[in-house]
């Protein structure tokens, strides 16, 4: 699997703010590692299994992350790092990722180790028509009655293949690559900067 990362603090990148609604009030942050039964209520998990199953990775228990936003679509329009897959259909998703913990949410050092960390786990997959690319970001969290700066990950994942059917299949392999990884890393504490 095609893997890398990259750390996007400018001015211009985009922000997490946590907990999150969109402007007209329609879609609003759901708490899925707490309340796991609130997936059924997500449009992009009712639309695509795959990703729901992704979701239920990434927040379940033994994850130290969870999920902020996601959504999911199928293109055929490629940037020119992406043409080297030779396909004519992509499909591509991404998830916004935060640590559970929150005393965690603030240290650079922790999402920048996970996030190579993750891009290492991935790199040693086989190889499939599928890439990942892990982004830290730069958050705030409206806790109490503080609005604390912190850190997060934005993860795409995207399919490739000479049709839509077979750039979705790819994708879902790719979601299972980096569900498990993650889920490996979380077992292995890796969150946690080495000394």
């Amino acid at each position: 699997m095609d893997a890398d990362f990259s750390i996007e603090l400018g001015r211009e990148d985009p922000v997490l703010h946590f907990p999150w609604t969109d402007p007209d009030g329609r879609l609003a942050y759901f708490d899925l590692k707490r309340q796991p039964e609130l997936l059924k209520r997500l449009e992009e998990a009712q639309r695509f299994p795959e990703l729901a199953a992704f979701l239920r990775a990434v927040n379940s228990v033994m994850s130290a992350v969870e999920s902020a936003k996601c959504d999911a679509w199928a293109t055929q329009e490629f940037s020119p790092e992406e043409e080297f897959f030779g396909a004519t259909h992509k499909f591509a998703s991404y998830v916004d990722l935060f640590f559970s913990r929150s005393d965690q949410r603030q240290s650079f050092l922790r999402h920048e180790r996970f996030a190579k960390r993750l891009v290492e786990l991935l790199r040693q997959t086989p190889e499939t028509p599928s890439a990942a690319e892990v982004c830290v970001r730069r958050a705030y969290y409206a806790e109490k009655e503080e609005t604390r700066e912190g850190f997060y990950f934005t993860v795409y994942v995207s399919g490739y293949g000479d049709d839509e059917a077979r750039a979705r299949q790819n994708w879902e392999i790719g979601l299972k690559l980096v569900a498990h990884a993650t889920l490996q890393l979380s077992a292995g504490g890796a969150e946690t900067p080495a000394p």
